[in-house]
């Protein structure tokens, strides 16, 4: 079977670029209206081959936008593009379906506006899971990276000063979880890009599901981890790509530093593995937890549960019977059952509510 490499992300392959010496442009949805199909941050990388990665429209202004990003790499100028229904270019390219969007495309390098020590400092807070955002001054791409303290104070990197009336409105954004573009009451226009870091799936087990489910949930923009102190089981050659820890499950977990954007599922079906698991994973903040199991299976997990100390509230965290119940049948549907579940339960869908499972 051909391996297809997955996508990378936007940010980081811009950044790869222009330090590898090539021109590089990133373009990044700044404001939306109506039925705009991604949202605000969305970001795109593109080179000057013509090379993209990431998407800010779901493909009806990215010829547009490659064309813009094509002058801006050459002149260093950045180019603030706007696309609506009422202007005959929104139709020329596609867009529409009602909706309008900003696009700001910036060169990545010593010519353009992005400065990639800058951009490294950025990548370095979001691989460190820390949260951080970068804030735009629109006039003149003025850009200052903010990072949020644990006990909620803003900090500026570098020697940028941070304007007082943004902090309100950079705590909003943090807490709400969004990019957002703010309008200063000095009227300046500001783009407040939120860089969460990706949502992470934790895979204990690395049994025939999680080769599936690993690749799959990868595919659809998750960092994922397999966790299985089996070696015979947890090899490169049955995970190309994905990586690997063989410590013990409550160990690895402790040690991976849980937060609200991780996933943690567990389908190893004994109870020595799953059982420190779901302990570890209840004690922390995942937003989604999952068991792979029979009725029969969820119930004894839950009296052993309950022996220890955690209560049904508590305890009513954990999805199983794991997945939707779409009648899955085999380790792909069974994988992709999960998988679906997890993304229904991050965008609070109804059916994460009602699962089907009796």
């Amino acid at each position: 079977m051909t391996q297809h490499p997955l996508p990378r992300d936007p940010l980081d392959l811009a950044l790869a670029w222009a330090e590898a010496g090539r021109p590089a442009a990133l373009a990044t949805v700044v404001a939306t209206w109506g039925s705009s199909p991604r949202p605000p941050g969305s970001m795109m990388a593109i080179d000057a081959t013509g090379r993209i990665e990431g998407s800010v429209s779901g493909g009806c202004v990215e010829a547009s936008v490659v064309d813009a990003a094509d002058s801006v790499m050459r002149d260093g100028a950045p180019e603030l593009l706007s696309y609506g229904v009422t202007s005959e270019q929104a139709w020329a390219v596609g867009l529409a379906c009602g909706g309008e969007l900003d696009i700001l495309v910036e060169s990545v390098g010593p010519k353009g506006t992005l400065d990639p020590v800058l951009l490294r400092q950025a990548t370095a807070l979001r691989c460190e899971r820390r949260p951080a955002l970068l804030a735009t001054r629109l006039a003149d791409m003025h850009h200052i990276l903010v990072e949020r303290t644990a006990g909620g104070n803003m900090v500026a990197h570098g020697d940028a000063d941070l304007p007082a009336h943004l902090l309100p409105t950079l705590d909003a954004a943090f807490r709400g979880g969004r990019s957002a573009r703010h309008e200063a009451p000095d009227g300046e226009a500001w783009f407040l890009h939120l860089l969460t870091p990706p949502h992470r799936l934790l895979i204990v087990g690395a049994v025939h599901i999680a080769q599936v489910l690993a690749p799959l949930a990868a595919a659809t923009g998750f960092a994922v981890t397999v966790i299985d102190p089996r070696t015979q089981l947890a090899t490169s050659e049955r995970f190309p790509g994905i990586p690997l820890i063989t410590d013990w499950p409550d160990e690895a977990l402790t040690a991976l530093n849980i937060d609200d954007h991780t996933a943690i599922v567990t389908l190893t079906h004994d109870a020595k593995l799953d059982d420190p698991t779901l302990r570890a994973a209840l004690d922390s903040p995942a937003f989604y937890i999952g068991a792979l199991g029979s009725r029969k299976t969820q119930a004894s997990r839950l009296n052993r549960l309950r022996e220890a100390g955690y209560d049904d509230a508590r305890a009513a965290r954990i999805h199983g019977p794991v997945g939707l119940a779409i009648g899955a049948i085999g380790a792909p549907e069974i994988a992709l059952s999960i998988l679906a579940e997890i993304v229904a339960v991050r965008r609070d869908a109804p059916l994460a509510r009602r699962p089907g499972w009796a």
